[in-house]
């Protein structure tokens, strides 16, 4: 064997990297052991902060560089934040009003929603469309774009500093993001930019246990405002002139509709606006769509949802129940409104419902005026310095705000001015406090006070301080796990992979021996060793795809000792020595373990490059293990071999037991005449596969069709048929292009218990609004009104600790946009994963009959996993949903799949060569035939390991793998007898010959 030095000195190098990163993850573990003895709190901080491993690293440090546990295996927060560019590009234009600017943005915000693509393309479209002859510097001349854009320039260089300014956007919105997630305390938190996809955020946070915080945190743009206001009795007429305004129109709506819907108005009594107020109370109280609620909302369309506040209460106008504060703010936006109401008028609702009332859930409306001529607030957040949370007199929480001296002068005018009036402070659109002011006050301080919990005001002012969002931030994909479920992850994940890598070890003892088998069970152990050191030292979080992956590799490690094991037998059954052996054993199988190794990488690069999240841990582990298996497979167990039998150890082994001794042998199967029948069953099974599409089509989960997904434990066992009906009604849209439907909404069992469910719907999925924390209060409203769930709050019920009385423990969202981008990037990754390997075995194999042979095997194998899926979706006891995880197995089997068929036509282009000059006299088929019969053993015993560790997998892995696996197992097994049966017989019959040996040509020569 050449280079042994360097082999040896590349094993040393990655023993010792292995060692000195894995080193961080014991000494993290012995220094929480340590630090759990310490009972008080404090001192087992200071404890941990004191600590220096090998005298230089921090605790912290430890934390950071050990192997973290992902969001399924420690539970967590995982979502891809976009950041709205038709904000950024509105803001750039200065909020044009121009009637084709206005329609432009419009179309773009559509297409883009729809997927149709990036928004600034989409606009110039639109607005090139809408204002023919007009310039963009027409529009962006602005003094936002000073110095890049002027009344001279170009489109083309207006739409280049279009982009260089939503670049900018997008980078400052992430560095915003990292100081409010470190600020938040996240140990170990993944941010990045996705790529290809304008203005999106991925964010995964280990460990976070309060949602909804986060989601507070992450969407809030820290957009601080200080309003001047109105008296409250100063907008009352114009309330109430709104409220009459609104029935009249309301009741000359009803005249003019058809005679045959006219109503009796004998019947119907004029209500006053004193019985209007009196009746408020019973609506809040009960909400119910009784007459007198109907009568009420329609002689008084405002006053019967909004409650007036008598007497003087500065900017306070009003209350209103949540349920009810869509259909306000609608009236109040309404072009009614805008004819009654004053033009500087500006009402705004409360950030949390009033605490100083009986009734619960009711907002506050504050009367803002507008006192400039842009229509801003007359002092903004960008003056603001610092901000902390504190308690104030009362022993109440709150946040405390310094300005910069500009802000100062500004406030203390402000202040002055509106001496006796209240001035609201506004973040992100709501009203956090509107405190009287007494006085002027100088020095440039202010405080936001409330009904805050500690929590809240240290997360205000972590907004306040980590700065102002370019733009407002949603939330259009998230995944949240508790940590109970990311614990039983963890558990399934370790039997799994030790359950698969022992029966590994016994299997390749079993079929070549105790020394060559222990020998490759070491392979294993230093490839395990190996991987998860370079993880460690990627800093890379472990997720139970990714522990697949690993437990994948291990099989593909042990396909390369097979490969080379049956080689040495085939070089020792010839009577050679076996030092010789060894030579051309290895030699012989490197082609073969190389090429599928590479066509897996293909695979798993691809998987890298397109997947997100879970996707990405796989296609890490994989590539990172494949690479240390060939290496471990190929040089390491050669340098030991060699070793021993230069010491003359090992001499006499034969590389087989009396299992595999004599295992396909002698086979001499003619599988070339039997390709008329193959491809019978084959093409049967591919029309039966792709009438089922059309029959019963494929279960999409919400990574395709946009929606939400949550798992839910119940309180007690029940039939999901009950569940279904419970949810038929249960979620109706209230915003988008859906408003008024009822939503898809399914519900399917999970696992065994009869206790765990997963309810998925589509309900306000297109919303603009943020409507998770009511679509899961709908979830707890319809269980515990059927006592499926016992927990006593909402609040109980969104814990995942607690799973006593019914919780939800695992949740995700997909908004209709990401939906469509997951979609095209799973056709371009299957796209490209065949056209990459056809191109591949084409450059090796010279030959467009291996390439066609090989793709026409994949195309179908492909299609009868997809097929099987849609045949046994419902039937089955695990869910069989088309998602990310999905298409990651589908490239996957494509990569395995075609590692039986290069390990068939390595041996039949090798024995092509080695008949090249009697090959007319031997005979195509013949040597066809016996390349496959030669290669049984191997592409048997290669499938077998692999199966070996995915049954594992199946069984013990948990539902989080359980269809990924299912459809390993599916793509294996067809795989393996496709490459015999499909992939052969097409190569053989695409180069030009007839089964028929008579006529076989000799011209194939050139092509070898």
């Amino acid at each position: 064997m050449q280079n042994k030095g360097l082999v040896i000195c590349v094993a040393v190098l990655l023993t010792l990297a292995s060692i000195f990163y894995l080193s961080f993850s014991v000494a993290t573990s012995y220094y929480d052991s340590q630090a759990a003895k310490i009972k008080d709190p404090i001192a087992r901080q200071d404890y941990k902060d004191s600590v220096k491993y090998l005298g230089i690293y921090s605790y912290q440090k430890c934390l950071e560089t050990q192997i973290g546990l992902g969001l399924d295996l420690k539970g967590g927060m995982n979502v891809v934040l976009e950041i709205s560019v038709p904000d950024v590009v509105d803001m750039l234009a200065d909020h044009k009003t121009d009637a084709a600017y206005v329609k432009s943005l419009n179309e773009a915000k559509a297409e883009e929603a729809s997927g149709q693509g990036d928004f600034i393309p989409l606009f110039v479209k639109a607005y090139q469309k809408n204002a023919p002859g007009h310039k963009l510097a027409e529009v962006f001349a602005t003094q936002q774009l000073k110095g890049k854009v002027s009344t001279q320039s170009t489109d083309k260089e207006v739409i280049e500093a279009l982009r260089e300014e939503v670049k900018s956007a997008i980078d400052n919105s992430y560095n915003v993001v990292r100081n409010r997630i470190d600020q938040y305390g996240v140990v170990q938190p993944n941010i990045q930019k996705l790529e290809g996809q304008e203005g999106r955020l991925m964010v995964e946070m280990p460990g976070i246990r309060e949602p909804e915080r986060m989601r507070r945190l992450l969407q809030g743009s820290a957009n601080l405002e200080f309003w001047e206001t109105y008296n409250n009795q100063e907008i009352a007429p114009y309330l109430q002139q709104l409220d009459q305004r609104l029935a009249n129109a309301s009741t000359k709506a009803d005249t003019t509709k058809a005679g045959s819907a006219k109503i009796g108005s004998a019947s119907v009594k004029k209500l006053s606006l004193n019985a209007a107020k009196k009746a408020f109370g019973k609506v809040v109280d009960n909400g119910k769509n009784d007459a007198g609620a109907e009568l009420l909302k329609k002689q008084h369309p405002l006053l019967s949802r909004l409650q007036m506040v008598p007497g003087e209460a500065l900017s306070l106008v009003g209350y209103c129940n949540v349920r009810d504060t869509a259909a306000v703010n609608r009236l109040i936006h309404s072009h009614i409104a805008k004819q009654v109401l004053p033009a500087n008028l500006k009402l705004l609702w409360s950030a949390k419902p009033a605490d100083h009332i009986q009734v619960k859930n009711m907002y506050e409306l504050h009367a803002l005026k507008v006192t400039t001529s842009d229509g801003r607030a007359p002092l903004e957040g960008d003056v603001i310095t610092d901000a902390k949370d504190q308690f104030d007199q009362y022993g109440k929480p709150e946040v405390s705000m310094s300005m910069n001296s500009e802000g100062a002068h500004e406030w203390a005018a402000l202040t002055k001015a509106n001496v006796g009036k209240a001035i609201a402070i506004v973040l992100d659109g709501v009203v956090y406090t509107s405190p009287r002011i007494n006085g002027e006050i100088d020095g440039g301080q202010s405080s936001i006070t409330g009904s805050f919990t500690v929590a809240d005001t240290k997360d205000l002012s972590n907004t306040l301080k980590s700065g102002r969002m370019p733009a407002p931030a949603k939330i259009v994909q998230e995944e949240v796990v508790g940590p109970t479920l990311g614990a039983q992850s963890i558990q399934q994940g370790l039997i799994s992979f030790a359950i698969a890598f022992v029966l590994l070890m016994f299997y390749i003892i079993a079929m070549y021996g105790f020394i060559p088998g222990m020998l490759a069970n070491l392979a294993l152990l230093v490839n395990l060793f190996f991987t998860l050191g370079i993880l460690a030292s990627f800093q890379s979080a472990l997720t139970m795809p990714g522990i697949a992956g690993i437990v994948l590799t291990l099989g593909t490690a042990v396909d390369a000792n097979v490969l080379i094991y049956e080689r040495i037998k085939e070089e020792l059954r010839l009577g050679k020595s076996m030092k010789q052996a060894l030579h051309e054993g290895y030699k012989n199988a490197f082609s073969a373990i190389f090429d599928s190794n590479l066509t897996s990488l293909i695979t798993g690069i691809i998987l890298l490059v397109t997947g997100t999240g879970p996707i990405r841990g796989f296609a890490t582990t994989l590539i990172i293990g494949l690479i240390i298996s060939f290496f471990t497979a190929v040089f390491l167990t050669r340098l030991v071999f060699e070793n021993r039998v230069n010491n003359d150890k090992w001499r006499h082994l034969t590389f087989s037991t009396g299992i595999s001794r004599n295992m396909f042998r002698k086979s001499t199967y003619s599988f070339m005449k039997m390709h008329k029948k193959s491809f019978t069953v084959w093409i049967i099974a591919a029309i039966i596969c792709i009438v089922s599409f059309y029959v019963r089509g494929l279960s999409r989960g919400i990574e395709f069709t946009g929606g939400r997904n949550y798992v839910i434990t119940l309180s007690k066992p029940v039939q999901v048929e009950d569940i279904r009906k419970v949810f038929n009604n249960a979620f109706v849209n209230t915003d988008g292009v859906n408003k008024g439907k009822v939503a898809n909404t399914s519900v399917i069992a999970i696992g065994t218990d009869g206790k765990t469910i997963r309810v998925s719907t589509n309900w306000n999925i297109d919303s603009r609004a943020n409507d998770d924390d009511l679509a899961e209060t709908i979830l707890y409203n319809t269980l515990k009104k059927y006592n499926y769930v016992t927990q006593s709050s909402v609040a109980k019920f969104k814990n995942p600790d607690i799973r006593e009385g019914g919780s939800i423990i695992q949740s995700s969202k997909v908004g209709p946009s990401i939906a469509k981008n997951i979609t095209f990037n799973a056709f371009v990754s299957v796209g490209l994963a065949i056209v990459f390997i056809f191109l591949y075995i084409l450059l090796r194999f010279r030959n467009i009959g291996f390439s066609v042979g090989s793709i026409v095997g994949l195309v179908l194998d492909t299609t009868i996993v997809i097929g099987i899926f849609s045949l046994c979706h419902g039937w089955i006891g695990f869910s069989l949903e088309i998602d990310q995880t999905f298409i990651g197995a589908i490239l996957t089997v494509i990569g395995y799949d075609i590692n039986d068929t290069v390990v068939v036509f390595d041996r039949i282009r090798e024995n092509m060569a080695k008949h090249k000059s009697t090959l007319a006299k031997y005979g195509i088929q013949k040597l066809f035939n016996e390349s496959i019969n030669e290669t049984l053993s191997r592409t048997i015993n290669t499938s077998v390991s692999t199966l070996i560790v995915l049954v594992a997998i199946f069984i013990l892995g948990g539902d989080s793998t359980r269809s990924f696996s299912f459809a390993m197992i599916i793509g294996i097994v067809i795989g393996t007898l496709s490459s015999i049966f499909i992939a052969s017989p097409i190569a053989y019959l695409v180069m030009g010959h007839k089964i028929d040996n008579s006529k076989e040509k000799v011209d194939v020569l050139s092509h070898v």
